[in-house]
């Protein structure tokens, strides 16, 4: 069996010459035009990270959730506005609401977590261009400026000094790696397999080993920090939308329902407060099958969210019909423009292969 890296760079190669070959011939225009004449579903592009790419060796913290570099992500943003009809999601709830048809190649931005370079780099390139996006931001690390957990499990296994990583909770009692790769495949793994726990379970975990390894989540490094409400504000006050990513990242479906129900409304609550405006955009926090269900999404319509988005990979044919579950397509470090417009052209030829199964990475991080 492949591990996970293997399995999803093959996929990405080969997925990537399909790309490059449509690309390069000057095939790929003429194939989105006639596929816009008979499916016009809602492309909605997935992001967490923008940031220069750094090096593997000397960077701490989880590289597979950054989406792209400042250049590529500029590149990106101008064949969105020069090829394709850019929508703010709340458009397509007002098309939704009234029964409306949405326009032909429609691509919706968005972004999840609410890291600082989405404000610091993101956000100017946007504004310049005059491309709508929402961030979904989670309340509580806003709040704290503390960095996400499952990144801060990254950067404590790529740096602890302990010989074993001894993780009862999810069975695992392993050497730890001496490589920079090694851990940092150990480090997914452990992230993949802690997605099958209950969320507050999860957060033990890391607390747990935060205490003894002597490396407390209590700063805001500057490699992995949120945005503050400051910056959070600006961006809405210039009609950038801001909408739901919980409070503190937990997996909603991984939570008791009276949990659920309240870190649901508690997001909302404080974005409505904080922002002066109904907030009325969700995105699942991991995103992925065992992330929402059917009690989650009940849970998003009644506190009043009008849509919401899911990390399961695909486009939206009637987005009516799972106006609070729609398909994203992730955008990866590894694209190259070829790639990318490709992807966003005939996503269902060189994105991810199916609906329910998201990037190698949903799992574990989105």
């Amino acid at each position: 069996m492949l591990n996970q890296d293997e399995g999803h760079g093959r996929a990405s190669g080969i997925r990537g010459r399909v790309a490059e070959l449509c690309y390069s011939t000057g095939a790929l225009h003429s194939l989105q035009r006639m596929r816009s004449w008979w499916q016009r579903d809602l492309r909605i592009l997935a992001y967490h990270r923008v940031m220069p790419l750094p090096d593997p060796a000397t960077f701490d913290f989880d590289l597979e959730l950054i989406s792209t570099s400042p250049d590529r992500f500029r590149a990106q943003m101008l064949h969105v506005k020069q090829h394709f009809t850019p929508l703010r999601l709340s458009d397509v709830a007002a098309a939704l609401n009234k029964g409306d048809p949405l326009p032909p190649d429609a691509v919706a931005i968005t972004f999840d977590d609410g890291y600082d370079d989405n404000y610091r780099i993101a956000y100017p390139i946007l504004r310049e261009l005059g491309i709508p996006a929402t961030f979904f931001v989670s309340t509580g690390h806003i709040d704290t400026g503390k960095p996400f957990g499952y990144d801060w499990l990254v950067h404590m296994i790529l740096l602890a000094t302990a010989p074993r990583l001894v993780l009862p909770e999810i069975g695992m009692d392993v050497p730890m790696p001496q490589g920079r790769d090694l851990r940092r495949s150990l480090a997914g793994t452990v992230l993949k397999n802690m997605k099958s726990i209950d969320a507050l379970k999860q957060e033990a975990m890391i607390a747990r080993l935060e205490q003894e390894w002597g490396m407390p989540n209590d700063g805001r490094p500057e490699d992995c920090r949120p945005m503050t409400w400051d910056q959070v504000r600006e961006m809405h006050a210039d009609g950038f939308e801001i909408g739901s990513h919980g409070v503190h990242h937990r997996m909603l479906a991984k939570m008791s329902s009276a949990q659920m129900t309240d870190e649901v409304r508690q997001s909302k609550a404080t974005l409505d407060r904080e922002l002066g405006a109904p907030a009325t955009l969700m995105s699942y926090p991991v995103g992925g099958d065992r992330a929402f269900d059917e009690a989650v999404m009940n849970a998003t319509r009644d506190t009043g969210f009008e849509l919401a988005v899911c990390y399961i990979c695909g486009t939206n044919p009637r987005p009516a019909s799972n106006r609070y579950a729609l398909f994203r397509l992730p955008v990866e470090r590894m694209m190259g423009p070829g790639w990318f417009a490709a992807m966003v052209a005939l996503p269902s030829l060189v994105s991810y292969p199916t609906v329910n199964y998201g990037p190698a990475h949903e799992q574990v991080h989105a």
